[in-house]
């Protein structure tokens, strides 16, 4: 059945940009939400409602002046709405707000004896950035309702936490709901926020029908801190918080991939060269890891364990290799900036410790190169996946799809996917990094049938539990939401 509905997301399905002749012309929008939402174009009437990202995007957002008809790559139409923020105003919500504050918190990154120390440029970038920025998104989503009234809302992460709240003011009978990818601390780290913003951060989400998370942790973790934070009541088992006269239902639902799309990239010419190379110069094991240059990755610990693992295993020298394959990330911000400057130093020592001539352990190579991390996804005997904490780590769903090697897995148990995975992988905590090392161990030296026994427990829980499941649980939240009014 196809649905009316209206996607707000701080990014577009695409973004525009001139070639050296002066054309316009549109390619894919980053971030593992735009993706992860995809398929809804091909299925449903969808309008989407995202901010004007580039100086084209503005362009194109001034000369049609409302939402337009766009297509997909695979001719899929939809309806497409950009909202260009002030630019002044766009930084602070992003670069000070969204990404080093709320990105930060919400994954644990600051020791609270030394960070964050909050002064007013926090508070100028809440009212001068976050709010406004909120405001127009919420304000483009209201016109697009006039257009088509009956249309479900489906907000999406922390960007926007804002909106729900002010499009519920202006409209009380819209059905909305609320998806955030990345984890939900509990009540007590809240406190590092001041008390104005994380109480709006809460009554903002709670303005929806449906609050959607991952995992059952951050849905647990969402409960006691709308309980404690703004002694809500809360249903526990039900799974439902009553505040301010309404009923907000809040789910679990772990996202995951297109594993036709997989299949099909496993033979696409890019990966195969790609491949190649990696053939040409990989090691007798290789350890892989494919992430981001966000502090949250745990990246530096990472090396440190692989370094650890040489240093206890001379045996291995020569032998296993690890490959970084990663995406550099918010560079634009100083605490991304200053992390790919350990990454790299990190990377370099243990080179420069156990390196030799014809063997570098570590390869470190950063690019935005998909399809670089598809080959290496094809090639690893081990993959690596270490966060702090993530939402969930979209990685490991990937790679075990056309991974040809029958690799293991190494698992931080703050990864929301270890829910899921877990009980396939070799769990670490991912601040110890003896403890990584001993496992990364454990994994190159797995018996075969073993490897084999795992392996294919992932693959068939990803094609069993595929993005497609993920998007028609979304549905039918807003169905039973519509159904009980």
């Amino acid at each position: 059945m196809r649905r009316k509905l209206l996607v707000v997301v701080n990014r577009a399905p695409v973004t525009y940009e001139r070639d050296k002749d002066g054309q316009r012309g549109a390619r894919r929008g980053g971030g593992g939400v735009v993706t992860a939402l995809g398929g809804l174009l091909a299925h449903h009437d969808v309008t989407w409602v995202a901010s004007a990202m580039s100086d084209e995007d503005r362009v194109v957002a001034s000369e049609q002046n409302g939402s337009f008809v766009e297509e997909t790559a695979d001719g899929a139409a939809y309806r497409l709405r950009l909202v260009a923020h002030e630019p002044a105003a766009y930084d602070r919500f992003y670069n000070t707000l969204a990404n080093p504050t709320l990105w930060f918190l919400q994954h644990y990154l600051w020791g609270l004896g030394s960070a964050p120390d909050f002064g007013p440029d926090l508070h100028e970038a809440w009212s001068s950035g976050y709010v406004p920025v909120n405001e127009g998104l919420a304000r483009a989503a209201l016109e697009e309702l006039e257009r088509e009234p009956g249309a479900a809302v489906m907000f999406h992460d922390y960007h926007l936490y804002l909106a729900p709240g002010l499009v519920r003011e202006a409209r009380p009978d819209v059905v909305t709901s609320h998806f955030v990818h990345i984890p939900w601390p509990e009540a007590d780290y809240w406190h590092a926020l001041p008390l104005e913003l994380r109480g709006a951060v809460h009554e903002g989400l709670l303005a929806n029908d449906v609050v959607g998370f991952h995992t059952e942790r951050w849905r647990r973790a969402f409960l006691l801190a709308a309980e404690r934070l703004l002694a809500a009541q809360v249903d526990h088992a039900a799974g439902t918080v009553e505040h301010r006269g309404r009923t907000t239902r809040v789910v679990a639902r772990p996202i995951s991939v297109d594993a036709a799309e997989f299949d099909r990239l496993r033979h696409d010419p890019a990966v195969l060269e790609r491949e190649a190379a990696l053939v040409a110069r990989r090691p007798e094991q290789l350890v892989l890891r494919v992430d981001r240059t966000d502090p949250s990755k745990n990246i530096v610990r990472g090396f440190h364990a692989f370094g650890l693992l040489l240093e206890r295993h001379p045996e291995l020298h020569g032998r296993v290799g690890m490959a970084a394959l990663l995406a550099p990330s918010r560079q634009d911000i100083a605490e991304y900036a200053d992390y790919v400057a350990a990454v790299e130093t990190a990377a370099r020592e243990v080179n420069e410790r156990f390196g030799r001539d014809g063997w570098q352990p570590v390869e470190l190579d950063l690019a935005d190169d998909f399809f670089r991390s598809v080959a290496g996804y094809k090639q690893f005997d081990v993959l690596f996946v270490n966060p702090v904490f993530d939402g969930l780590n979209l990685v490991t769903k990937e790679a075990f799809l056309v991974n040809e090697r029958d690799g293991a897995l190494v698992l931080s148990e703050n990864a929301g996917v270890h829910a899921e995975l877990g009980e396939w992988a070799l769990t670490v905590n991912p601040l110890d990094v003896s403890g990584q090392a001993d496992a990364l161990y454990e994994a190159l030296t797995l018996e075969p049938a073993e490897r084999r026994r795992r392996a294919d427990a992932i693959r068939a829980h990803v094609r069993e539990h595929d993005i497609t499941a993920w998007v028609d649980a979304q549905l039918a939240d807003l169905d039973a939401v519509r159904s009980s009014s």
